[in-house]
């Protein structure tokens, strides 16, 4: 009989699992939003911006139970498959936030290379959150006289539940890319370091 030899695996810590699953649980969050938000602004191509409702109470019962089970259906559907997908993908985003990283000795305990590398690091976080909050404030006010805002430009329900559905997956993304980066900047800044010093 032979014996099939496996790798080390690593463990993570309570924290670190909590951290992906929160991770996956807005992501999840954010495709179901998104595909909702995509189904009411065709909605509101195909029938019109108002009296979806009332033609749907206008409907005979069958209809109204088999529209209702139709969406039913589309929502557990997409919740089995992101349950299926939990485990697969929370332990991806765990690998993609805490990689392990050997430090070189010579840097390991250099009080003056923590504070450059994190003076960096919230430096770069800054110039991101600043970038960030622009973008979205001359967004919300789209006119330069600030009196047409985003309310104005989106005129029914679908293209905001698309609007936020789009807008948590960025701020997943940066909120994963903050992490990762503060997580494994250190790494790559000691790396540069170390290529400069050599």
């Amino acid at each position: 009989m032979e014996e099939v030899s496996s790798g080390p695996t690593r463990e993570y810590n309570k924290i670190q699992n909590l951290i992906a699953t929160i991770f996956y649980i807005l992501i999840v969050i954010a495709s179901i939003v998104s595909l909702g938000g995509v189904v009411w602004t065709f909605a509101d191509i195909f029938i019109g911006v108002t009296g979806k409702f009332e033609l749907f109470l206008n409907l005979n019962l069958g209809y109204q139970i088999a529209i209702i089970g139709g969406l039913l259906a589309g929502l557990f559907f997409l919740l089995i498959f992101f349950f299926g997908l939990f485990k697969k993908s929370t332990r991806s985003l765990i690998k993609f936030i805490y990689k392990k990283r050997e430090l070189e000795e010579k840097y390991k305990n250099r009080t003056d290379v923590k504070i450059a590398a994190g003076g960096l690091l919230i430096s770069l976080i800054g110039i991101i959150i600043g970038i960030i909050y622009a973008i979205v404030q001359d967004f919300i006010t789209v006119s330069s006289g600030g009196t047409s805002t985003l309310v104005d430009l989106f005129g029914s329900t679908g293209p905001w539940i698309l609007f936020v559905g789009i807008g948590l997956y960025l701020i997943v993304g940066i909120a994963l890319f903050m992490v990762y980066f503060w997580k494994n900047g250190y790494y790559i800044i000691l790396r540069l370091i170390g290529a400069i010093e050599k």
